[in-house]
């Protein structure tokens, strides 16, 4: 039996240590927002926060996920609601597959970055990949949301 946080819900769930998160929000908790992309942490599609922090759920364990764990489901705040109302007001998805990664990197930068810079985006960004090559309206859409929140 394993204790995972996830959205401010204790969840207990019958898994060996070793599952990947991905499948415990997917599979055992039923939160699909948390997308399956590579499963090699090279493409971002599955990032949740662990404790704040950007994570790779395809390869993070449901043995050492032992803090808090948010999911494009669950993510909320000031920094969250503009970067969501922006990624909307600007048409930043495509086909929409890696957007829940996307924003879930995002809102993790303009946590700790208020003004960000292009090279600030990029690094930020750079585990996160768009088969549909949006990046242009990624980075302005970042850039829009930092302005948003300094009003």
């Amino acid at each position: 039996m394993v204790k995972l946080d996830i959205n401010g819900t204790v969840h207990e769930i019958e898994a060996e240590a070793d599952m990947p998160l991905l499948w415990a929000i997917r599979d055992l908790v039923g939160l699909t927002g948390t997308k399956f992309g590579c499963g090699m942490a090279q493409c971002g599609a599955c990032t949740v926060h662990l404790d704040g922090v950007p994570v790779r759920s395809c390869q993070t364990t449901v043995g050492v996920a032992t803090g808090k764990i948010t999911t494009i489901e669950g993510i909320s705040g000031k920094v969250a609601e503009a970067v969501q109302t922006v990624w909307a007001e600007m048409d930043v998805p495509q086909c929409g597959y890696c957007q829940s990664g996307q924003i879930m990197s995002a809102t993790a930068l303009l946590a700790e970055t208020k003004k960000p810079s292009d090279a600030d985006i990029d690094a930020a960004m750079s585990g996160n990949l768009c088969r549909c090559a949006t990046y242009q309206r990624i980075r302005g859409a970042i850039h829009e949301a930092s302005r948003r929140l300094e009003a």
